[in-house]
């Protein structure tokens, strides 16, 4: 491998000589013969960019040769996760893939500038895919800058998670009559029928209109209990839910960045929230072929935009700031281990949270399920 790749950044046969291999070693150990010709293709693009429109792409300026070599090295280092955690070569990592990544770096030991430094070059490859391909850019969960406490939290105050909660009690998802088709009103008339207390042959329009979904407020809820990360969202399945003894039951092979199994604590309140869901979902047509727990009105897993979108509505809705404050859905799950902390102990808030490493989790759990049931009834 060269020192340095030619790289041209017009048709006006200008070269630009990048002193730094386009295909890092680390990464083209991991590829065959083809994937490193695709890869160098992509990257090329990249760097090209990086040079020529990376800093001001309406003024045409680009960043330095060291700032688009860190940039290069630090994108590179995110992709090869990437390809990892999917267990192939993946040419194009999603913006779901940049807030994973963001995540494993926040719960990692290296220091605060190295974890801004690499969302600010992940940050510039995404702007680069906007520039270039119209794709959408990345905002992401996290912010690793220092943190200015005259700022209100990232996190949900105990007053703000029992508004969200109220919210999310009343808030509707169940499409109106006419937009149901034949078939779907047809599946769903026994349950419409069961909560209005109706034979299904006296049913109104307005029996339909008037009733609310349990879909947002299972799912709000449940995070509110349990801190579920955007990809544990998706994840779920009604496998985990055990509404008997209030818990969910994450399987190692499902719980994000975990080998063991995770029995997770619900309040009362929120078992029978799950249940009622359960019930509802039983006569949904599109949940008949898969045993996802929350779909989308689209009939797709949800994506950690898609949940950043609803707790924005679900706040605005509550009346929660949202303004000068990093608002996402893990705003949840930080309120999850900042309130059990306080009115449980660290050894219940890192149970309750699923943490793995040595440093932000404990070997057993001191609190047994039963009182973290109770802190939940506390936190609201």
């Amino acid at each position: 491998m060269t020192g340095f790749d030619s790289v041209r950044t017009d048709e006006s046969s200008t070269d630009v000589e990048i002193p730094f291999p386009l295909v890092p070693e680390k990464s083209e150990e991991l590829l065959s013969d083809k994937q490193v010709f695709d890869y160098r293709n992509r990257r090329e693009r990249f760097a090209k960019w990086l040079l020529v429109f990376g800093k001001d792409p309406e003024r045409i300026e680009g960043y330095s040769e060291a700032t688009a070599k860190r940039t290069m090295y630090r994108v590179g280092a995110f992709e090869r996760w990437v390809w990892k955690q999917e267990g192939e070569y993946t040419p194009e990592p999603t913006l779901d893939h940049a807030d994973n990544y963001m995540e494993m770096l926040a719960f990692g030991n290296k220091s605060q500038s190295h974890k801004a430094a690499c969302q600010h070059s992940i940050l510039r490859y995404f702007k680069w895919r906007h520039h270039e391909y119209d794709e959408e850019q990345w905002d992401p969960d996290h912010s690793f800058s220092t943190p200015d406490y005259n700022q209100p939290r990232d996190y949900l105050t105990i007053e703000e998670r029992k508004k969200l909660r109220r919210v999310a009690l009343d808030w509707r998802e169940l499409p109106y009559y006419q937009n149901y088709t034949p078939d779907e009103r047809e599946a769903m008339k026994p349950y419409i029928a069961k909560r209005v207390d109706k034979p299904t042959d006296s049913l109104s329009r307005e029996d339909w209109n008037d009733l609310t979904s349990w879909k947002v407020t299972s799912l709000v809820w449940t995070s509110l209990d349990t801190g579920l990360r955007p990809i544990e969202v998706e994840r779920a399945t009604t496998e985990w839910v055990d509404t008997e003894n209030a818990v969910l039951r994450i399987p190692h092979e499902e719980s994000s960045k975990n080998s063991e199994n995770w029995v997770v604590s619900l309040r009362d309140d929120t078992a029978e929230v799950l249940a009622e869901w359960l019930e509802e979902r039983s006569y949904k047509p599109m949940y008949d072929d898969t045993d996802t727990l929350w779909l989308t009105q689209k009939g797709n897993p949800y994506t950690s935009r898609q949940l950043r979108r609803l707790i924005r509505k679900l706040c605005d809705e509550a009346g929660i700031r949202t303004d000068n404050r990093s608002m996402s859905w893990y705003s949840i799950r930080h309120s999850v281990g900042t309130w059990m902390t306080r009115e449980e102990d660290l050894a219940a808030a890192q149970a309750q949270l699923r943490h793995k490493r040595s440093e932000t989790t404990m070997k057993y759990d001191s609190a047994p399920p039963d009182d973290r049931r109770d802190a939940l009834d506390r936190t609201g």
